[in-house]
């Protein structure tokens, strides 16, 4: 299968995989802005199947989806090291391969990410609106608004941007009807962490109000991870990349100097 993808800058590669319904869009949103100050990367941004640009195929299961993000890492990259970024369900599949990948990833952000892959397993806060602006969502169509607002923790002008150009045109056009014989078997074979711990610098975000990954049940997995920085942020739910942006620009280039360190 040949995944559709966005890539920018030459020299290190990074690989970031998006989140459930989503496409590419949804990390350059919040990868690119990093790396205006900070080249020396080369940013690959695949759509998963049935995602953004590319066609489900015969993919009929998570492990399917895994098969398919290694497939594309080896025609891309070969057996080069790579830095590796996931986002919810993207982040599923990034622990994933790099459970397969070893030492070939030289590092690991999730951002929100499962714990559980089994919904009714994972340990949630209720849903809480922070910051509601009055008439926000006024003039939106109902698929819009509903989807904004089911995991929108700060409801104002600039995360409805953000969702609206990051996230929206992605979920707009997921291939809804395939996609659901793959949720039917969300839960890889292989629970990423069965194996070796995972050494290298890793960072993983947690909104403090995410009710749809919630912060709990990936604290009990940080074990098979020794060297991760574990940010629960207030103020924060499944959108936490463009509800605290500061803290997450931060986080994350203080990630990728551990990276380069580790790599000297």
């Amino acid at each position: 299968m040949r995944l559709n993808y966005a890539a920018f800058g030459t020299g290190i590669p990074v690989i970031a995989v998006h989140g459930w319904t989503a496409d590419h869009r949804l990390m350059t949103g919040c990868l690119e802005p990093l790396f205006t100050d900070r080249p020396g990367y080369h940013r690959v941004y695949p759509d998963l199947p049935g995602m953004g640009g590319s066609p489900i195929g015969d993919v009929a299961c998570s492990d399917d989806m895994l098969d398919a993000v290694d497939e594309f890492v080896t025609t891309e990259l070969g057996d080069d090291p790579f830095l590796l970024v996931g986002d919810s369900y993207g982040g599923y599949i990034a622990r994933g391969l790099a459970a397969r990948r070893g030492t070939q990833v030289t590092g690991l952000a999730l951002i929100c990410p499962i714990g559980y892959p089994e919904r009714s397993r994972r340990t949630l806060p209720d849903p809480d609106v922070l910051v509601r602006t009055p008439g926000l969502l006024d003039g939106l169509d109902d698929g819009e608004a509903a989807e904004y607002a089911a995991i929108a923790v700060v409801q104002d002008p600039e995360t409805l941007r953000r969702f609206q150009a990051e996230a929206w045109p992605g979920i707009r056009i997921a291939d809804m009807a395939a996609l659901d014989r793959v949720s039917a078997r969300y839960a890889l074979a292989e629970p990423p962490e069965s194996g070796e711990p995972f050494t290298r610098p890793a960072v993983v975000f947690a909104g403090r109000q995410d009710a749809v990954t919630g912060y709990d049940d990936f604290y009990r997995l940080l074990d098979h991870y020794p060297r991760a920085t574990f940010a629960v942020l207030d103020r924060a739910g499944h959108n936490l990349q463009i509800e605290q942006p500061v803290l997450f620009k931060a986080l994350m280039a203080e990630w990728l100097d551990r990276v380069a360190e580790s790599m000297e």
